[in-house]
């Protein structure tokens, strides 16, 4: 089909919606497929793409006794994490961006954009997936249209998102308002050109428009820059969306836990990526009698009810996590789902029998492998045989352990909220907030080490608002304001404790002071009993850390000397800490709300007393 044909079709309008049809004709006109496919949504859709992504050599399919109805993809080495170097946000204002944002003026960016996407999907088919986030039945469904070039995008956006006709017809219905979402690899094809495994450009742009809600994403194939139902709406547009409209939309899990004496509380959790937060959401409590289930591993969209008290959904139909770390001896739940297929692998090993592995899948390290850029891997390999932010996409419906209030449209409770972050010095196993001020500063100060999930240095340590960095849509100083002023119109009796938590600190001979995975449940449970007021804690300059005998370690040998280096709160170590506090909130200027700064002149004079 070529150019005129394909304007052709796009004329005849495969929707009702005027909208939609016109910006699907304005799309088409500009990046000048060859074929235009609305995706449906369909098991029958999902083979014939996941059947050609195998022929064209971007798929390969896994053995079926294995893994049933899976795949493994690889990137181009150079197209393996998000690029926050080429994340913007443009905004009408550079102030609204904030100092944690790329901007630059709207208008300027749409002209590179507008040159970028000219005929940039030539030779390509064009897919328009409309998606929606959360339930399609809620009483608010946030709907999004994406336009991509990559039939992998399509595969994946399936497990992570409901998408189809049942969601297209919604939006006709309802006449909707839609993100407009548009993705290209930027790899046009001439005539007889012959494609690539994994096509994508040199060059990346993923950009927001946050006043007209759109996003842009030109060069990349991967993760987060191409599925922009995930990090680009859920959280950078919607952070705004939720700003104007009065709730929150946050980098956080959800789960749920149940007590020995049957009662039922909610947690929702905010982790940098890569930190342990698909591990806590889908954890195996360790203490007999405790039992959990999850809700979501990674995003959180929350409001408050009728009562004033903070109700979360989440917004997402999969699992997007990072694979290395995730194994049966430390996620069985995670890699029970992963086991029962319909997953897309990207950047993991592959066995010699059709399988895939990873660092961490399992105790035994195979004795050979093909890594994942295809060569020929052994234990005495020098390189990781999978790469350390590659990932598993698999449906949330899969996990034996999702709570059937997943499916609620008006969400859950929350009971608490923990903030965390990867440390090896300095912040506690657990800490309790003061109060629900103390714990938004608790939030805005979070920081961590860095990982693999983003393109960068590893292991610097980084302040990281809520989890929020690379994903707060306008002016951090706003979005903090905006925590204290939502929370101000709450039922201040049923806002949530906030602690912050430490997995990954250090003892004295360098190793790990916790052993972390599911004996993280004891430490929720001490937060359970500190809601129920039932645990004893030490007041700290910092918080609340738990007393002496307070932690149930029934049955876990821990060193006193490493419990002590766990939770211990060293004034030296924290001279450094609040220099860093105060280079961070310089960075703020004028939009640090006076909470904060507040609230940090009180920790300074606690540590000097």
């Amino acid at each position: 089909m070529g150019h005129a044909p394909v304007q052709e079709h796009v004329e005849q309008a495969m929707t009702t919606h005027e909208g939609l049809a016109a910006w699907v004709a304005e799309v088409a006109a500009l990046t000048l497929p060859d074929h235009i496919r609305w995706v449906d949504g369909s098991a029958r859709e999902y083979a014939e793409l996941t059947d050609q992504l195998v022929v064209d050599g971007t798929l390969t399919r896994l053995n079926p006794e294995l893994f049933p109805k899976s795949f493994a993809a690889f990137s181009d080495p150079k197209d393996v994490a998000r690029v926050e170097g080429r994340t913007y946000i443009c905004s009408e204002k550079e102030r609204d961006a904030g100092f944690t944002n790329n901007w630059m003026d709207p208008t300027a960016m749409k002209a590179i954009l507008d040159e970028k996407f000219a005929g940039s999907m030539r030779g390509r088919t064009m897919y328009v997936i409309p998606f929606v986030m959360g339930p399609l039945h809620s009483e608010d469904p946030k709907f999004g249209v994406e336009i991509t070039d990559s039939a992998y995008v399509v595969a994946s956006m399936r497990i992570m998102a409901n998408i189809g006709t049942e969601v297209l017809h919604k939006i006709e219905d309802t006449n909707a308002f839609f993100v407009p979402a548009l993705h290209s690899v930027g790899a046009p094809l001439a005539p007889g050109q012959s494609d690539v495994a994994w096509p994508c450009n040199e060059e990346k742009w993923i950009v927001h428009f946050p006043e007209e809600r759109s996003i842009f994403s030109y060069g990349s194939g991967y993760g987060g820059n191409a599925l922009l139902g995930k990090k680009c709406f859920a959280l950078r547009i919607a952070s705004v969306m939720a700003r104007d409209e009065g709730w929150l939309a946050e980098h956080m899990l959800i789960l749920k836990l149940t007590s020995p004496e049957n009662k039922d509380y909610h947690v929702a959790a905010a982790f940098p990526s890569a930190c342990g937060k698909t591990n806590l959401a889908l954890i195996e409590p360790t203490i007999p009698g405790w039992k959990a289930q999850t809700l979501g591993d990674d995003i959180n969209w929350m409001r408050f009810g009728k009562e004033g008290e903070l109700r979360a959904v989440n917004p997402e139909a999969g699992l997007f996590g990072v694979a290395p770390g995730t194994g049966w001896s430390t996620n069985p739940n995670a890699m029970a789902a992963i086991a029962k297929g319909n997953s897309i692998f990207t950047n993991v090993a592959l066995t010699d029998d059709g399988g895939v592995w990873w660092e961490g899948m399992t105790d035994e390290v195979p004795g050979h492998l093909t890594d994942w850029q295809g060569n020929s891997w052994t234990p005495d390999s020098e390189t990781p045989a999978a790469h350390p932010n590659s990932r598993f996409c698999t449906p949330i419906d899969q996990v034996d352990m999702l709570s059937h209030d997943y499916y609620s449209p008006e969400g859950v409770e929350i009971n608490a909220i923990l903030f965390g972050g990867r440390r090896k010095t300095t912040i506690p196993l657990v800490t309790q907030s003061r109060d629900w001020a103390n714990g938004i500063f608790m939030g805005s100060t979070l920081s961590s080490e860095t990982t693999a999930a983003a393109t960068g240095a590893v292991g610097v340590v980084r302040r990281d608002p809520m989890a929020m960095l690379p994903f707060i849509g306008y002016d951090a100083g706003d979005y903090l304001k905006h925590w204290i002023e939502l929370s101000a119109k709450a039922d201040q009796a049923r806002l949530p404790k906030i602690f912050l938590v430490n997995w990954f600190r250090r003892n004295s001979s360098g190793g790990f002071a916790w052993p972390g995975f599911g004996e993280n449940s004891r430490v929720l449970k001490w937060v359970v009993e500190r809601l129920e007021g039932t645990a004893e804690a030490v007041e700290t300059p910092i918080g609340f850390v738990p007393a002496e005998g307070s932690l149930d370690l029934n049955g876990l040998d821990v060193p006193a000397s490493d419990m002590d280096d766990a939770l211990k709160v060293v004034p030296a170590e924290w001279e450094t800490e609040l220099a860093g506090i105060d280079e961070w909130y310089a960075r703020f200027g004028d939009s640090l709300p006076a909470a904060m700064a507040a609230e940090l002149t009180s920790l300074k004079a606690r540590f000097a007393a």
